[in-house]
């Protein structure tokens, strides 16, 4: 088995931080107040590190394609992540939280899914 099987858990937990963030910078309060979240992004070292993040992930994902453990999970978080950007590109802002969210939570089952695929193995 890889190294990069071992790494799940550190993308399982950048999911559920991307979940949290996404409801504190695009929230409910937001929502009401009509405020448009683009208008007062992050700082710019903040969106770098969040870019990296998420450019590492995607980079870890293709890299897996090659590995036989979890292959399908890992094509299901490529699918899950492509459709819901799709989706959110043609959202009001009032939808998108409720895509991220249910997009995230797809992505975080099928990491557990990978997660408990890599114990079984050892």
């Amino acid at each position: 088995m890889s190294f990069l099987v071992f790494l799940t858990p550190i993308w399982f937990v950048l999911e559920v931080v991307q979940l949290i963030v996404g409801e504190r910078f695009l929230g409910v309060k937001q929502i009401q107040a009509n405020a448009d979240p683009r208008q007062f992004g992050p700082r710019e070292a903040w969106a770098f590190i969040w870019t990296a993040g998420i450019l590492s992930y995607w980079i870890w994902l293709v890299a897996m394609l090659f590995q036989s453990t979890g292959r399908a999970a890992v094509v299901a978080m490529m699918v899950i992540t492509l459709v819901g950007f799709s989706i959110r590109r043609n959202c009001t802002i009032k939808w998108i939280l409720v895509v991220l969210t249910f997009e995230g939570a797809l992505r975080i089952g099928m990491l557990l899914y990978l997660g408990a695929l890599i114990w079984r193995r050892i």
